[in-house]
């Protein structure tokens, strides 16, 4: 009896435990550093349906678009006046450790914000019109070889950008010189600057394959390359790579979350959790697999780890490219 009494008793502290625990109540916000369109933007759509197709909550989760200064002004914004919202996450990936490894976010770093998870990474493409006089990626760049000067990129990243230094990472692998006068421009997002790779006036597109689905899908673009190490699977598995063409460049993209560092550690900790469920769970693999992402999700609490040792090794090879003196 005295055992039944006591199992009792525990299992009723841990139902009141668990009702105490914090959980999100009506609506929760998710920054998207971007217009609508491009990698941030689906990050926060796609990871808020699934949040609440899991049920993990209660309420709907609203994708706030806050463009500017290459994710610049949403990490001010979050940092200044939103240190403490339990119920933000803000949309992040290597073009966020870009610009914190560049200094481009002044006087911030990456230890002002916590660091939440990441939800798969993203591949970098090289993509030209349907029309493009560019057949694959050796032809491009050759065309750089004899003027740099010659192919226009576009990017949704700003100039010195992830999506500017994915350019120039090939660029420098096939032997392509003066690297800084290879045009970019650069766009609020992908979808934007595809526009304009579609449209004709630019030659080629720098950015990630879950951007340029839609494009792809439709017809209005080719991609030269994926910067993988071997090919993607399903529907991409016939994008070469561009190792496979002679031209030893990577450019994976991670993608996943920041929230405010003065935030409850309950939601901290709810966050965590519910990223690591989001990520296992079928609705994910099956959004992953629709957009060409890969699997890439470090476990909880070393996540802050990698993102201090991406931010170290992307200042490094800026100072190689001479994008940092």
């Amino acid at each position: 009896m005295l055992i039944k009494r006591c199992l009792s008793f525990a299992a009723a502290l841990a139902v009141t435990t668990s009702a105490m625990a914090w959980q999100p109540t009506g609506k929760v916000e998710c920054i998207a550093p971007s217009d609508p369109g491009g990698g941030w933007d689906f990050t926060c759509r796609s990871a808020g349906n699934t949040l609440k197709e899991l049920g993990l909550v209660s309420g709907t989760v609203q994708t706030t678009n806050m463009a500017g200064a290459g994710g610049g002004v949403a990490y001010a914004h979050t940092i200044s006046k939103r240190s403490e919202d339990d119920k933000l996450l803000v949309a992040a990936s290597t073009a966020t450790t870009t610009r914190l490894a560049q200094q481009q976010f002044p006087g911030m770093d990456a230890g002002m914000v916590t660091w939440v998870g990441a939800l798969g990474a993203d591949y970098g493409v090289i993509a030209v019109g349907k029309d493009s006089q560019y057949q694959d990626l050796k032809q491009l760049l050759s065309a750089l070889k004899k003027d740099p000067r010659s192919v226009k990129f576009s990017g949704g990243s700003a100039r010195g950008g992830w999506d500017h230094l994915k350019v120039l990472i090939t660029a420098k692998a096939d032997g392509v010189d003066k690297l800084p006068s290879i045009p970019y421009l650069s766009y609020n997002n992908g979808g934007e600057a595809l526009t304009q790779v579609v449209g004709g006036q630019v030659d080629a597109f720098t950015g990630d394959i879950s951007e340029v689905t839609g494009f792809l899908e439709s017809g209005d673009i080719r991609i030269l390359a994926v910067l993988s190490e071997e090919r993607l699977p399903g529907k991409f598995s016939d994008i070469p790579t561009a190792r496979e063409q002679g031209v030893d460049a990577l450019g994976p993209n991670w993608r996943g979350f920041y929230m405010p560092k003065g935030a409850s550690d309950e939601a901290k900790a709810y966050w965590t959790d519910a990223i690591d469920t989001l990520y296992a769970s079928d609705n994910w693999k099956a959004v992953m697999k629709q957009n060409g992402l890969i699997p890439f999700h470090p476990p909880a609490g070393q996540f802050e780890n990698f993102v201090t040792q991406q931010v170290s090794d992307i200042e490094q090879l800026s100072r190689e490219i001479g994008l940092l003196k």
